[in-house]
């Protein structure tokens, strides 16, 4: 995550049966989390920091998720 060495990115496997996808972001500070948030509890997975565009596409990448599956939170 820290190194750009060129080697292409394993897609991690997640259960999708009751997750969705999900970037929350903090209105105050605007500090952007993605993750996967259970539909039946509610409870969000935190799994990566969001600081630029090209960290979104890798959360994409990695879990194998679309741009329009995404959902926002504030």
């Amino acid at each position: 995550m820290f190194f750009r060495n060129g080697r292409k990115k394993e897609v991690t496997a997640y259960d999708k049966t009751g997750k969705v996808p999900v970037i929350r972001a903090s209105i105050c500070t605007g500090e952007k989390v993605a993750g996967f948030r259970d539909e039946t509890t509610g409870k969000f997975e935190e799994l990566m920091l969001l600081r630029n565009e090209e960290d979104k596409k890798d959360f994409m990448l990695r879990y194998g998720v679309k741009e329009e599956e995404i959902r926002k939170e504030w």
